[in-house]
């Protein structure tokens, strides 16, 4: 596995709609997105990059192997 990428709130929000995610809520700052029995909470402050370990959380949440995110991010 290589270095995982650095993205933002907003990013990841626009990626998991990309993977079928629909957001259901905005809470403060905090996006709900959901698919099917899915969910994942994403926060979202201003441009600042998800630290790792928020993202690896995002990531076991929607059930997505890091390899696999490192893949679909590049496509």
């Amino acid at each position: 596995m290589g270095k995982m990428p650095r993205v933002t709130g907003k990013e990841m929000v626009r990626f998991l709609e990309r993977q079928g995610f629909q957001i259901r809520r905005i809470v403060g700052s905090h996006h709900v997105l959901r698919k099917e029995d899915i969910q994942a909470v994403i926060p979202v402050h201003k441009n600042d990059d998800l630290k790792t370990g928020t993202l690896r959380g995002i990531l076991r949440d929607v059930k997505m192997e890091p390899e696999e995110f490192e893949r679909l991010w590049h496509e």
